[in-house]
């Protein structure tokens, strides 16, 4: 047997632990036990404040702020954060019947919406319960309610959601709408849940010294994500997620817009969970090795190498069932997905800063 040969053979057994590998990945959702639901009650209702962060005007801002302001929940008042009181959203703010102040939290280090959500919990400390909107979330009538159902449980720390981010625009708006399915996934298991800042609530004891300092002072002072997904699980809390309450997100992204929010959310990710920049790499790195192998092994020596693809029809099948579309391009994207988190898991594992609503963030 010829070196060429050894190095072939050695070549397909690796490729077969890969193909075995991506298999069990594939089928360990269905074979998790799934752990009891947080007992909620519908009907649980306690007085809430929802928190909007503001800066701008963006796509759908006025509809956004509108569904907010008219909600399916009996006790409930909401305010809109400026930095400044100048600052353009406040008119569409205002024009939807919402309280606005400025920040002017001086405190910390912290990025503009965490310094808006700790100026909101200062000023307005009479509540039972917290919910914080990003202004370009579109929510239903009913999503309040839902959000804070959970929160009847006292097992649970924080309430979710994640969103749909809907295409209206071209190719990348499109990209956008798959990558997103990677949260979307995420939250569906409870191992890998995390506070989704856009859509999150949390009881007025959630509140404490430990976590106004987090956000305040620390290396995670930029995302309230991260400060309120491990404020949680520090004090051994649930973080439930409300998917039936799912809101969308309006997307026109171009390619350097969708570049730059993906880029920056993968480096809040590594913030505050650096391990997953191995574990990324190591998947996505075998992603492509496996569909590369699988074409050109199916083509050069054997058709039955196909069966190295089903991976690959799998998420093809998943992506679909999630976007309930039968737009061809969505299919192709996928295909090119795990390019798509390569580049972002290398650009933001050297990023010193990340951008945000045009400003710069240093992150360490």
């Amino acid at each position: 047997m010829t070196i060429m040969q050894l190095a072939f053979y050695a070549y397909l057994a690796f490729i077969s632990l890969v193909f075995i590998g991506m298999a069990l990945i594939d089928i360990a959702p269905y074979l998790r036990q799934k752990g009891a639901s947080p007992r909620t009650r519908r009907r649980y209702a306690p007085r809430a404040l929802v928190i909007v962060p503001c800066r701008g005007v963006e796509l759908g801002l006025e509809e956004n702020l509108v569904r907010i302001a008219h909600q399916d929940y009996p006790n409930y008042d909401a305010v809109v954060v400026v930095d400044e009181a100048g600052d353009p959203s406040a008119a569409y703010a205002r024009r939807a019947g919402l309280n606005v102040i400025a920040s002017g939290y001086k405190k910390g280090r912290s990025s503009g919406k965490v310094r808006a959500i700790l100026a909101a919990l200062e000023k307005f400390s009479g509540y039972e319960a917290y919910v914080i909107a990003d202004s370009d979330v579109t929510v239903s009538r009913g999503w309040l309610r839902g959000l804070i159902a959970p929160l009847s449980d006292s097992g649970v720390g924080i309430s979710t959601t994640y969103p749909r981010f809907v295409p209206a625009g071209g190719l990348w708006s499109r990209a956008k709408f798959v990558w997103g399915f990677v949260g979307e996934g995420l939250m569906e298991n409870e191992g890998t849940r995390f506070g989704w800042g856009g859509s999150i609530a949390f009881r007025k004891g959630f509140v404490d010294g430990r976590l106004v300092k987090m956000m305040e002072d620390s290396r995670y002072s930029v995302s309230d994500d991260i400060c309120l997904t491990k404020h949680a699980k520090a004090l051994g809390l649930k973080i439930a997620y409300a998917k039936e309450v799912q809101p969308e997100v309006a997307s026109d992204d171009g390619i350097g817009k969708f570049m730059e929010w993906s880029t920056r959310q993968t480096a809040l990710v590594l913030l505050g969970y650096r391990r997953n920049l191995y574990f990324g790499l190591a998947f996505y790195m075998a992603e492509v090795l496996l569909f590369v192998s699988g074409i050109a092994l199916s083509l050069l020596v054997s058709p039955l190498f196909l069966v190295l693809l089903l991976h690959f029809v799998k998420s093809e099948a998943k992506t679909y069932s999630r976007a309930r579309s039968a737009d061809p391009l969505i299919g192709i994207i996928v295909l090119f997905m795990p390019l798509m988190y390569l580049a972002n898991l290398a650009a933001a594992s050297s990023a010193s800063y990340i951008t945000w609503r045009g400003r710069r963030y240093p992150i360490r």
